[in-house]
């Protein structure tokens, strides 16, 4: 697939970049993606949720009345998750969400998803991007000149690149990450996928590994 690529004005360079079909033109695999986001949200997890069990509550353990003769069901304690104060049944405890996903699943996860953008005409070839200052009328003004602006983005690049990152930090719709932080679900979640020729580069040495 061929694509043409644009300077930081959004203008047309002249060149022309070549997405290689062994990145870019794969029959996507639905199932590797979805487990590959899966997985991806599940590490996004803290697991840090906790409720009190019977045995956690403070209270008194005295029965509360006989056991038999009172017309009522049997009652052990306060503590007894049927009273209002009692522990929780089946609460909630700290956990770890993560699991393990084979690189293969997910490196043709990652390639399904680069291929579903291709299919969809929302990649953008850009020449380079850099910026001098750390300023974010800068990426404003690039995404702007590029017609994205009410769009969520993805920015590739080759190798990170601190004023670009921090120039884009503050808007919402806006993401930029190095190549080699490339993951599924920020790939889907965008809606235009901004790449340089260098990173186009950078990816297709990288999956050929």
């Amino acid at each position: 697939m061929e694509v043409k690529v644009l300077n930081l004005s959004g203008k047309e360079t002249g060149a022309k970049v070549q997405l290689p079909e062994s990145v870019f033109g794969l029959e996507p695999n639905d199932h590797a993606i979805y487990l590959d986001v899966k997985q991806y949200l599940a590490n996004q997890r803290q697991g840090t949720h906790k409720s009190k069990q019977r045995n956690e509550i403070a209270g008194s353990t005295r029965k509360l009345h006989k056991q038999k003769g009172t017309g009522g069901a049997r009652a052990g304690s306060i503590k007894s998750p049927l009273f209002n104060g009692g522990g929780r049944v089946f609460g909630p405890q700290p956990r770890d969400y993560s699991f393990k996903l084979n690189k293969k699943l997910k490196q043709l996860a990652r390639k399904s998803a680069l291929s579903y953008k291709a299919q969809e005409n929302n990649i953008v070839v850009l020449d380079a991007v850099s910026f001098d200052t750390i300023k974010t009328k800068n990426y404003v003004s690039l995404v702007a000149a590029l017609n994205v602006a009410d769009e969520k983005t993805l920015l590739v690049l080759p190798a990170y690149d601190n004023n670009v990152y921090l120039s884009s930090r503050n808007l919402k719709k806006a993401k930029v990450v190095s190549a080699d932080q490339l993951n599924t679900y920020d790939v889907l979640n965008a809606t235009k996928l901004l790449l340089t020729t260098d990173s186009v580069k950078t990816l297709e040495e990288a999956f050929a590994k």
